[in-house]
């Protein structure tokens, strides 16, 4: 097990977010024009337990002067629609970005609180402070119409590249649970941030079911003028880690290297989920990542910070 320039680099601050009352989740940052770091995260009622993401997620805002925190919690940005809307029970998985002048939030939703229903959604807005209006009556991805396909289950987590060539190229997970039931990355393409999303021909891209193994929660970006995705791993190395590769076009990806290690590595005490990782892009370069982590001060989820130095 090689491990990543990226994983050698990482130095953990510690904890952020641990918010009395919920568990929390998908921490996204990005730098403000208001000189703040700004965090946007899943969050659900502690009683609902761990699962309760499925039925009671919602995207909460946070702001700090600097990304060690301390943060202060704004409130509720984003929540399931109710009715008959495709993201009517749960809000999830949110990341951000500046696209031109506006802000773009990519989630996922459900209908009826199960895992059958997720799809990816887009919401957008002028301000970091909001409010946030969702693109369309549907989701922006949804799955394909042809049941066999390896994404015709379920679209979810969300990651968005703004390719140099000006498209919007928009990484997925996909649950092949028709064929060989494991968890593969896509890619779907738009000119325009509102799409429409045409899925890639290549697809997937990541796929390791020849060796039985599956990933999910990628965030990818460019550096150096080299494409890299980081993402947590479910089995290649070990299921409490993360994996890196890279790429010289965005679609054909190296080989798996150890992208990040397990939490008591950094943090001690036992080995806990650490997933959902995303980056603070400072000068065209990663400067922190972002990741959730179970355990913390109330025993349930919060985010976690590293430098990468």
């Amino acid at each position: 097990m090689q491990k990543s320039r990226i994983c050698n680099r990482l130095v953990p601050v510690g904890r952020i977010l641990e918010e009395p009352g919920y568990h929390v989740w998908c921490c996204s940052p990005i730098d403000g024009e208001d000189g703040k770091v700004h965090v946007y995260f899943s969050r659900w009622p502690l009683e609902t337990t761990h699962g309760g993401w499925l039925t009671h997620s919602e995207i909460a805002h946070a702001v700090a002067d600097r990304p060690e925190g301390p943060y202060r919690v704004t409130g509720t940005v984003l929540q399931g629609r109710g009715g008959n809307h495709w993201d009517a029970i749960t809000i999830h998985n949110p990341t951000v970005q500046k696209v031109g002048n506006r802000y773009a939030m990519f989630y996922i939703g459900n209908s009826d609180g199960t895992v059958d229903t997720q799809r990816i959604g887009l919401a957008l807005s002028d301000s970091l402070d909001g409010p946030w209006e969702r693109v369309g009556d549907g989701p922006i991805l949804d799955v394909s119409p042809n049941r066999f396909d390896w994404d015709s289950y379920i679209t979810v987590n969300p990651a968005l590249l703004q390719h140099p060539n000006g498209q919007f190229w928009l990484y997925y997970k996909a649950w092949d649970r028709y064929n060989d039931n494991l968890r593969k990355m896509g890619l779907a393409v738009a000119d325009r941030i509102e799409g429409p999303y045409l899925r890639h021909p290549s697809n997937p891209l990541v796929d390791f079911s020849p060796i039985g193994s599956q990933v999910e929660d990628a965030y990818v970006y460019i550096e150096d003028g080299r494409f890299h995705m980081i993402m947590r791993d479910m089995g290649v190395f070990s299921p409490r880690t993360g994996l890196y590769l890279h790429s010289e076009d965005g679609l054909v990806w190296s080989e798996p290297q150890l992208g990040y290690d397990r939490s008591d590595v950094y943090f001690g005490g036992t080995t806990e989920r650490m997933e959902r990782p995303q980056l603070l892009i400072r000068g065209g370069k990663a400067a922190y990542l972002f990741v959730a982590l179970m355990g913390g001060s109330s025993g349930t989820s919060s985010g976690a910070v590293f430098r990468v130095e």
